[in-house]
């Protein structure tokens, strides 16, 4: 074993342990990616997240494999995000085999590798992303994985290829009409409800057979730079007295009728439920 093998694997279980995940699948997709060429050349700038940056007294790939965000550019806040709560993430999509993933909000492409690991050789990943000179780095990073095709271009546009799971790492005021028309029945959809400047929450919801009530939860509380297209201040505003409150009551997204006193939260038609979805026959599980 090397010594970035050796680093990669403890790496692997140190943030499936943060994450509280017991899936060998997304351990072994963390062991398996190596972060130095997504990271760039060293020394790097790492932060604990809402912290000032610290740089590394020099390149050893030891100070990659650690459960922190890696700067990709630290003047602007672009990061590499936090392993264990990607892997959480990861963890509460249930990536399989086959599928075909959308990942909006790629940066220099290391979750998209993770997530071309596991849909394996046979499924699909559609990257996107609209920095320049991120995909410049992504598209060199991942040119040997056949299954990604990186768009430069923005995730949010009409048009997308159907998916399985769309894998949103950029804040948004309100989830896409574009993500909820290519998602397929059982297809899921997770992205940050968090503005600009708004600590949000992570929420994944499931495309029904029928009907305008989705199921939704949030998985844990977020933060990102904001989606391009999607953001709105005073929706942020709002959203972020409604996070005061009980979020992680929340269980349905409803796209039709008048809010009700279920309601969490009310955008600009649509609304979070704390009312269950009703239970489909098409979906896993029912």
């Amino acid at each position: 074993m090397d010594q970035s093998e050796k680093y990669r694997t403890f790496y692997a279980k140190l943030i499936c342990t943060a994450a509280k995940l017991d899936d060998p699948r997304i351990e072994e997709a963390f062991r398996s990616i190596k972060r130095e060429p997504f990271a760039g050349p060293g020394p790097w700038w790492i932060t604990l997240g809402g912290h000032s940056y610290v740089q590394t007294p020099d390149d050893d790939p030891a100070f990659l494999y650690q459960n922190l965000l890696l700067a990709l550019d630290h003047e602007r806040g672009i990061n590499i995000g936090q392993p264990s709560a990607h892997a959480m993430w990861l963890g509460a999509c249930n990536v399989k085999p086959a599928e075909t993933v959308l990942q909006v909000g790629v940066g220099s492409g290391y979750y998209t590798a993770i997530l071309a690991h596991l849909v394996g050789a046979q499924g699909r990943v559609h990257a996107y992303e609209i920095d320049e000179a991120m995909a410049a780095r992504a598209r060199e990073n991942l040119a040997d994985l056949p299954q990604v095709e990186l768009r430069m271009q923005s995730g949010a546009v009409s048009d997308l290829p159907q998916a399985d799971l769309i894998y949103v790492c950029a804040g948004a005021a309100q989830p896409s009409r574009s993500w909820l028309d290519a998602l397929r029945t059982g297809g899921r959809l997770l992205f940050p409800l968090a503005p600009q400047g708004v600590f949000g929450g992570m929420l994944l919801m499931t495309r029904p057979d029928q009907g305008a009530v989705w199921p939704a939860r949030f998985v844990s509380r977020a933060g990102f730079i904001g989606c391009v297209g999607l953001q709105d201040d005073e929706t942020g505003r709002r959203l972020s007295a409604a996070f005061a409150t009980d979020w992680a009551a929340v269980r349905s997204l409803r796209l039709d009728g008048a809010p009700d006193e279920s309601c969490w939260f009310a955008g600009d038609g649509w609304w979070l439920s704390t009312a269950e979805a009703p239970v489909s026959s098409d979906l896993p599980g029912a």
